[in-house]
């Protein structure tokens, strides 16, 4: 997309050609209301407080793309009108018990009422009963939903799990009258807000999902709770602390709300993991997984003296990489000053996987993150079971499906109802294990410029090709002529007569015949199916980005050597951006900061893993070590 410039509000600003102007003013700090837009999905509409003015026309500032030139102003007489009367169709019936509701303090609709001054109020319904509901780890309190549906689209297109949708209300039609009275949007929300609630489209009594809590992070009213925190806490009692999650390499960015245990202890305490959803969606293990903290429960001084003993006479430290590039760097330091080896052995895999990679590639690292696959609109995942490697892979390829309307393919040995039910653009292909080198030559030979490679890896893959005959069939149009009776005046008699007639008319006909084709014995070895190739011309039409997702399987394969390779092929001489999903929490750190040996001495001291003498947090050991995700948080 090409840089344009648009005019908002007298203030010439730069952006994408086609971005939407409520993005475009955010990302120049303008202000324009939204309740329920979320940057990474696709407009909903629902609350219309996005109202602008653009080239003299009323549109939605989140659904209207930018165009040259645009003249937009955020504010008209009309506009605020329409905005105090949505927020006052928000406030009708909802309840006033801001001092205990759970969002309190960090409420959006407490913001925009006052941010539209709000102060008395001009309409009123019927209520109806709105009793809460529990979904097993989040509760619904339909009392204070304001159906913004940001909790059904964050579901659909951020994590893909399409469990929540819009049900009826039940409630008595809004009087006629206000249809005559009410700005116009205004009653248009009212009514959709009236007849509506949020449901659950698999019709039973829980969420069937994958357990983010991202509906309840989302939610701007204190409608949608994690069930642990309901009444726990105000929002303004608790500090923010900063931290990365450590569950798996995605590392997300989090923040633990922490204050004091009760009143009588004073103990800080995490209450809740948050994210910031606009940038980034947490999965069930990172919002829930903080049951453990760091406490100094006390010292024991022997067993200090023990491990320092220790430190003395190893030749080896073992560890996983459930640690901080500050630890690797430590590590890499006592090998440094006392001669140790370090051995982590998925680690080491991933470091020699990459130093091949090199090789071709001419660069150390991957070129790119998962912004790439989420911006891109035809995305390849191989080597990875995608939803528990890396579930913040599975959002990013997702949001590639719905938000981009991409299209996919997912290579794995095992079978992922998840994976398939993201949607019908992705093609699934379940080979045997071991295949992978297998699809990497298979990506090589769909979509690489052949007079671009290596001579070597044409000739190579030309292997894999051969002609066959196969018979298909085909509707072709024949003619056929029938003889039809008509009623046919005589010119003799001036008397109509039935006479026959010929009538031609083409009518379709099966016909079968032998055609050569070519015959890709890469796709047999990988099990895809007859109509592989056509389903894949099918969904790559009008994509223009590629991204590939490669994954831990790929780094311990029997002939990683050349996967390796074939990845810096693929990244060298396709288009694709090409990012790589680490095994472990902190593989690539490690990776690139130690240097690891593939067997370990005779004395080794274990870091989160048991050997001869063990720190730890996650094994029992000789000295505790404090957990990597709590680090920051406590």
């Amino acid at each position: 997309m090409s840089k344009i410039t648009i005019n908002i509000d007298g203030k010439e600003i730069q952006t994408q050609e086609g971005e939407y102007i409520l993005n475009a003013a955010r990302a120049n700090d303008i202000f324009i209301p939204a309740i329920c837009y979320l940057t990474r999905c696709s407009p909903t509409l629902a609350c219309r407080l996005c109202l602008v003015e653009a080239d003299g026309k009323q549109v939605y500032a989140c659904n209207a793309k930018s165009k040259e030139g645009m003249n937009v102003t955020t504010s008209t007489e009309n506009i605020i009108k329409e905005r105090r009367a949505i927020m006052e169709v928000y406030d009708v019936n909802h309840p006033l018990q801001c001092g205990v509701c759970d969002q309190s303090g960090e409420c959006e609709l407490q913001n925009y009422t006052l941010e539209m001054g709000v102060d008395e109020q001009h309409y009123a319904v019927k209520d109806v009963d709105r009793s809460d509901i529990d979904w097993g780890h989040i509760h619904y309190n339909t009392v204070l939903c304001i159906v913004c549906e940001r909790c059904v689209t964050a579901c659909k297109d951020m994590i893909g799990d399409t469990s929540l949708k819009t049900v009826p209300r039940g409630a008595d039609a809004l009087d006629a009258e206000y249809k005559e009275s009410m700005p116009k949007d205004a009653y248009a929300m009212w009514n959709k807000l009236n007849k509506s609630l949020i449901g659950l489209t698999s019709g039973e009594e829980m969420l069937d999902c994958t357990s983010c809590g991202e509906c309840a992070a989302v939610c701007p009213v204190g409608a949608l709770v994690d069930t642990h925190y309901i009444y726990s806490t105000n929002a303004w009692e608790c500090k923010q602390i900063p931290a990365t999650c450590g569950h798996c390499s995605a590392g997300c960015q989090i923040s633990y709300d922490v204050k004091h245990t009760s009143i009588d202890n004073t103990d800080e305490k995490i209450y809740r993991v948050m994210n910031e959803w606009n940038y980034v969606s947490l999965c069930g293990a990172g919002r829930y997984g903080f049951d453990y903290q760091n406490r100094v429960e006390g010292k024991n001084e022997v067993a200090f003296a023990n491990a320092i003993e220790a430190f003395k006479k190893a030749d080896t430290i073992e560890f996983t990489s459930t640690i901080t590039n500050e630890e690797a760097f430590l590590l890499q330091s006592l090998k440094e000053k006392l001669g140790l080896k370090l051995v982590n052995k998925e680690a080491k895999a991933f470091q020699t996987f990459l130093n091949d990679y090199s090789q071709i590639s001419g660069t150390k690292l991957y070129g790119n993150d998962l912004k790439a696959t989420h911006d891109s609109n035809f995305v390849i995942s191989v080597g990875t079971a995608i939803k528990s490697d890396n579930p913040n892979a599975r959002y990013a390829l997702n949001n590639s499906m719905k938000v981009n309307k991409g299209a996919g393919l997912y290579f794995h040995p095992v079978k992922d109802p998840v994976i398939e039910g993201l949607g019908k653009s992705i093609m699934t292909v379940y080979h045997a294990p071991l295949q992978e080198e297998a699809v990497l030559y298979l990506i090589l030979d769909l979509f690489a410029d052949k007079e671009k490679l290596p001579s070597e890896v044409v000739e190579y893959l030309a292997s894999f090709h051969s002609t066959k005959t196969v018979t298909v069939e085909e509707i072709v149009k024949e003619e056929v002529v029938e003889i039809v009776k008509v009623m046919k005046k005589n010119e003799e008699t001036g008397e109509e007569e039935e006479v026959e007639q010929e009538k031609k008319k083409m009518v379709p006909k099966k016909v079968s015949k032998e055609v050569e084709v070519d015959d890709n014995a890469l796709l047999t070895i990988l099990g895809a199916d007859d109509k592989f190739m056509e389903e894949l011309d099918k969904n790559l039409k009008k994509k223009d980005t590629f991204a590939l997702i490669a994954g831990p399987d790929l780094y311990t394969h029997p002939n990683s050597i050349n996967i390796a390779r074939l990845l810096a092929l693929i990244e060298k001489y396709i288009a694709f951006e090409i990012t790589m999903i680490p095994k472990l929490t902190n593989s690539l750190g490690v990776a690139l900061i130690c240097e690891l040996e593939d067997e370990r001495g005779s004395y080794s001291i274990g870091y989160n893993t048991k050997e001869d003498l063990t720190l730890s947090v996650l094994v029992v050991g000789y000295v505790d070590m404090p957990t990597y995700d709590h680090l920051d948080g406590t």
